[in-house]
């Protein structure tokens, strides 16, 4: 009986090793693979903790503010008007969200593991470029046959994305791994080859015209110059800032001398600010513990304001188009308040597994996930990037995966990468 225990234990595990490869690269094709990994992933590390006997979840610093996550979600369910849409979307959902969290952050075994993951998020980016791509030059990506996006005579690529937006959350959201090996590990050919990749997704992102995706890019590269005390990097964003009014198309010109060059009105556009207003009522109404998880479309209609921002009418159902006022609706000042807890407990770690690194090549990829997370955030304050279930399981998963690295980062030399 042990000796199939034990063989089932390794045949999990096997399964967990691929999985966890598998994940980041199915978000490019749809949410269907994306949805069955997540379901193997999760059923396969409780079977495992099952035969194993062991705690479901280690100890460590970020426990606490989790678990309150996710009882102050349970809480919400009090001012819910949709009891299935909160234990499902909401409740169920997040619950998810900190499995994949902690699978990755526990399951992440060792360097060649690691390498595995990082090929195949940037294979997966690979893979939504050219598809992006293909979908501009021919009219339909090649993946789901989506059309690409007309915004104010521009043509933008969603790929295999319902929305142009979510695939530059998707893209930013793993450049900063692809920018930061090339810039700050790998020699030779493969500097060269990673050097093509980037240009590659940067071509596709830009294609996107999603601002605040443009915006996380910037803020990424000028983290970089700053870690790096790089000035060639601060030189050139400093000529681009000046330069970047030049580079942009004529209709996008036009429009900002149509909102008046104001520079909220030109990242948020007035719907996303007479949203942002709305939300302001809803957080008001229940600042401690919100509508209710996952409600905020639902609810939304019982707190806008009339007439609305600039005489905008905005529908029935909408997405608060930023993470934390819609957090905030949602499970109310008490959830957002937990979450930034979360997120300091999280880049603490981070920044002590970078600092701390052993090698090179360690250190490089720390210092790219905690890029990656911050372009996430980034895209998260015109978006709802952590409510978009397609691309909202990679910021969970980059998060794991960047605490992951202290299980082996400290005291090791130089690897060859991927």
């Amino acid at each position: 009986m042990a000796s199939i225990r034990l063989k089932t234990i390794n045949f999990i595990d096997g399964i967990l090793y691929w999985v966890i490869i598998l994940l980041p690269f199915s978000i490019a094709i749809a949410p269907a693979p994306m949805n069955i990994f997540i379901g193997f992933l999760i059923a396969a590390f409780l079977l495992k903790k099952v035969l194993k006997k062991e705690r479901l979840f280690r100890p460590g610093p970020l426990n606490i503010s989790l678990l309150f996550l996710f009882i102050i979600s349970c809480l919400s369910i009090i001012n819910s008007i949709s009891l299935y849409d909160t234990l499902k979307g909401g409740i169920f959902r997040l619950g998810q969200y900190i499995f994949v969290f902690y699978i990755i952050k526990d399951e992440v075994k060792d360097k060649a593991h690691l390498n595995k993951i990082l090929f195949a998020l940037v294979l997966g980016a690979v893979l939504a470029s050219s598809n992006g791509i293909f979908q501009v030059i021919t009219g339909r990506d090649f993946i789901r046959g989506y059309k690409p996006i007309l915004n104010i005579g521009l043509l933008r690529a969603t790929a295999s994305f319902k929305d142009a937006n979510i695939l530059g959350i998707y893209l930013s959201a793993i450049v900063p791994v692809i920018l930061g090996l090339a810039l700050y590990y790998f020699k030779g050919a493969r500097k060269a080859l990673f050097f093509l990749i980037s240009i590659l997704v940067l071509t596709v992102i830009v294609l996107t015209y999603s601002r605040p995706t443009l915006l996380a890019v910037y803020v990424v590269l000028l983290f970089f110059a700053l870690v790096k005390k790089s000035k060639v990097l601060i030189s050139l964003l400093l000529i681009f800032t000046l330069a970047s009014p030049l580079l942009l198309p004529k209709s996008v010109k036009d429009w900002a001398k149509e909102v008046e060059y104001n520079p909220l009105r030109f990242m948020c556009n007035d719907d996303r600010i007479a949203v942002y207003r709305n939300s302001l009522h809803m957080i008001k109404a229940h600042p401690l513990i919100g509508v209710g998880a996952n409600n905020f479309m639902k609810s939304y209609k019982m707190y806008k304001e009339f007439p609305e921002y600039r005489g905008i009418v905005t529908l029935g159902e909408m997405k608060a188009h930023n993470n934390f006022l819609h957090m905030a609706a949602e499970i109310g000042l008490t959830g957002i308040a937990i979450f930034f807890w979360f997120l300091y407990r999280l880049f603490s770690e981070s920044k002590n597994i970078y600092r701390l690194a052993g090698d090179n090549y360690l250190k490089t990829v720390s210092l790219s996930l905690i890029a990656c997370l911050i372009a996430f955030l980034i895209n998260g304050l015109t978006e709802s990037s952590l409510y978009y279930s397609v691309v909202a399981v990679l910021f969970w998963y980059i998060a794991g995966l960047s605490l992951s690295l202290k299980k082996f980062a400290y005291g090791d030399k130089q690897h060859p990468g991927i």
